[in-house]
């Protein structure tokens, strides 16, 4: 389906002529794509002759309030009549320009789908295409366990290593413990042996004492 404006190029009409640009400019501001048939040119009797019969508004302007046929710009739906100006700009105004025109909203519809094709085609990626599939999902939980596996077994060794520096130092203050009660132990048994001694030899002074005593006494006799 096209959409068709007939227009006509040598109109001495100034007021048709601006209708004529406002309704090329709007139609090329809301992308809608359509064709201009010249009733003016030569070969164009049949064009001309179709628009007069098929238009049921005149297209009346200021300057020409009662025209006898009527005036450009005149829309059609390929052969379909929509209407004239007065009838187009109200439809622009209202925001209801396809409604106007008889364009389907389903061809609008496949219009944008056909669109978002085109871009995906050059590269963009939509966003159910960003989400990672259940097998990306498992792989990267695979990797994941496994570095938490090793990161425990890394806790476990420095626990390890801890629990025996503990033990290393406590063996090594038992040992200093046990040192030094053997040394205690060794000097009381040095001082143990010269009080053995230094009795021993007290003794051999009392008898070397007794002795003598008894060798005076030998003597005064």
């Amino acid at each position: 389906m096209v959409i068709k404006i007939y227009i006509s190029g040598i109109s001495g009409n100034k007021e048709v002529k601006k209708r004529q640009q406002r309704v090329l400019l709007i139609l090329d501001s809301k992308n809608i794509k359509y064709e201009v048939i010249d009733i003016a040119e030569p070969g164009a009797e049949e064009a001309k002759d179709f628009m007069q019969n098929t238009c049921t508004s005149m297209g009346a302007t200021i300057s020409d309030p009662n025209p006898r046929h009527p005036l450009p710009p005149q829309l059609f739906n390929d052969d379909v009549y929509c209407g004239d100006y007065d009838q187009f700009d109200m439809a622009n105004e209202i925001d209801e320009m396809e409604k106007f025109l008889k364009l389907e909203v389903a061809d609008s519809d496949q219009n944008l789908t056909s669109n978002a094709e085109i871009k995906l085609k050059n590269g963009e990626v939509t966003p159910e295409e960003n989400k990672p599939t259940e097998e990306e999902s498992k792989e990267n939980e695979v990797p994941n366990e496994q570095e938490k596996t090793v990161s425990e077994e890394k806790s476990n060794d420095v626990e390890a290593d801890g629990n025996e520096g503990t033990k290393d130092s406590e063996d090594t203050s038992e040992e200093k413990v046990e040192s030094k009660e053997t040394e205690d132990s060794k000097n009381e048994e040095s001082k143990e042996s010269e009080d053995t001694k230094d009795s021993e030899a007290a003794g051999d002074k009392e008898d070397d004492d007794d002795e003598e005593s008894k060798d005076e006494k030998a003597d005064e006799a």
